[in-house]
């Protein structure tokens, strides 16, 4: 596979969101928002780009035993980088993400590219692949969270888009959330057929 399909099929073919239908839990927990979305969307792609450049040049010195938690320890350390440098440097986002970014440890789609592809491909396939995955994690939340502040708030960003901060209540509430996920997914369906 070139360097560029490894890296471009994470954004729209194998859209971890909104084609594999992997990380659900944060991808309509933490949509409230679009800057949320983005947030947490660029904080996995870190933990995916870099733990999946380690697991790659690690692969040959795990034991097939311990695989997997060593797949979680390595995971582990760079969502912990991840999580101080938010709460040091945006505050405000690492609050207002709250548990959800310790809560990368456990993604599947992380452990899932891990297993999947880091473990059996060069480190610079594994870069990409990691990069092109978390991108288009990072598409499919700020997505979702700009779909759901729009409708919810009229408001994107702080900008205000529809007239005032009128709004439809429930695309902050946790059923926009399905309601807007459900949508993006059936247009990124219909565009793909």
């Amino acid at each position: 596979m070139s360097k560029i399909k490894i890296l471009t099929k994470g954004l729209i073919k194998e859209n971890p969101v909104l084609v594999l239908v992997l990380g659900m839990c944060p991808s309509l927990a933490v949509t409230t928002s679009a800057i949320n979305g983005l947030g947490m969307g660029l904080a996995t792609t870190f933990v995916l780009l870099m733990s999946n450049m380690l697991i790659s040049m690690l692969k040959n010195f795990i034991p097939d035993k311990v695989r997997i938690p060593a797949y979680i320890v390595v995971i582990a350390t760079f969502v912990s980088i991840v999580d101080l440098v938010l709460q040091a440097y945006v505050p405000v986002l690492a609050s207002s993400l709250g548990l959800f970014i310790p809560l990368i440890v456990v993604n599947c789609i992380v452990l899932g590219r891990a297993e999947a592809f880091a473990s059996k491909n060069s480190v610079l396939d594994s870069m990409l692949d990691g990069l092109g995955m978390g991108l288009g994690f990072t598409l499919a939340l700020f997505t979702i969270g700009f779909c759901r502040e729009l409708l919810g708030s009229g408001a994107v960003m702080a900008h205000s888009l529809i007239g005032g901060k009128d709004g439809i209540l429930v695309f902050v509430l946790a059923p926009g959330a399905f309601f807007v996920l459900g949508f993006v997914i059936a247009i990124v369906r219909r565009l793909q057929s």
